[in-house]
């Protein structure tokens, strides 16, 4: 191979006769690298990267539970797409499949909040107060609310993570586990959850084209919701003995615990978005 140039790293200003500046990892301007070829070889690259790195982390998650987040916390991280940023993509599938199928799951309508969920009563007690104090009417306040809990639900969804990072170290006290631990682990759980959230979106869609119903349909919203939970667990289960060392009967009482709690923070961040978009707007 025939050695590089000398050249002059703008950056440093100093003399170079490697490929890259062994201070600063510049490399030298190339003639092409300022053409509008020169860009799109940039981008295909770039691109390409990280949907690589995209890909391979998706299936790091989903085949080898808890893998992840032990490459992660040991310091394997150059691989994979950081926890937070895997969380976002999936955000972002999710709520773009949910607007696909035009299927609620954590954004319910002022009408769903009102009529069908467990605090409908409480709900309609405090939309009447915040009406009368606003001096608005139900019919125009219904699509500003609406509007208003979809972009809520978007960016607040990270909020599930927090309640469950705590109970983490509470169920695994004996472990000993940093605290970057559980907030990763919470946070590659609940990536998982949202692919899973993604699947029966599509189903959900597929029983109401077949005349089966949606979700509003008790037998469909009971099966799924089944489905969404055994799955929870199957996939707390894999993952919990791999990162914490769960066992034996311990190991499954604790993945049904977690999983259940599972359900009972996604039913209270659905009333938290109530109470956020009623009195935020």
């Amino acid at each position: 191979m025939a050695e590089p140039a000398p050249w002059t790293c703008p950056t440093c200003k100093t003399g170079v006769l490697t490929p890259f500046c062994p201070l600063c990892g510049e490399e030298p301007l190339k003639p092409i690298d300022l053409t509008l070829r020169g860009i799109a070889e940039k981008l295909s690259h770039a691109f390409t990267s990280i949907d690589a790195r995209v890909l391979r982390t998706a299936r790091r998650l989903l085949l080898y539970p808890g893998d992840l987040t032990l490459a992660w916390t040991e310091g394997r991280r150059k691989p994979y797409v950081a926890p937070f940023q895997l969380f976002l993509v999936a955000n972002v599938i999710f709520f773009f499949l949910q607007s696909l199928t035009g299927i609620n799951v954590f954004s319910s309508s002022l009408h769903s909040h009102l009529h069908q969920q467990d605090w409908s009563e409480l709900a309609q007690a405090l939309l009447s107060n915040r009406l009368e104090v606003t001096r608005t009417s139900i019919d125009t306040y219904t699509p500003i609310f609406d509007r208003a809990v979809v972009l809520n639900a978007k960016s607040l969804i990270v909020l599930m993570t927090v309640p469950f990072s705590a109970l983490l170290p509470l169920i695994f006290f004996r472990k000993g586990k940093p605290l970057m631990l559980h907030i990763v682990f919470s946070l590659h759980l609940y990536t998982f959850l949202l692919l899973v959230f993604c699947l029966a979106l599509l189903a959900a869609k597929a029983c109401e084209w077949s005349g089966l119903g949606g979700l509003d349909t008790p037998v469909v919203d009971n099966v799924l919701s089944v489905a969404n939970l055994a799955a929870c667990a199957l996939y707390l289960y894999a993952s919990i003995g791999r990162v914490y060392g769960a066992k034996g009967g311990v190991r499954v009482l604790q993945a049904v615990i977690l999983a259940l709690a599972v359900g009972v923070i996604a039913l209270g961040y659905r009333f938290a978005l109530f109470l956020i978009t009623l009195y935020g707007i």
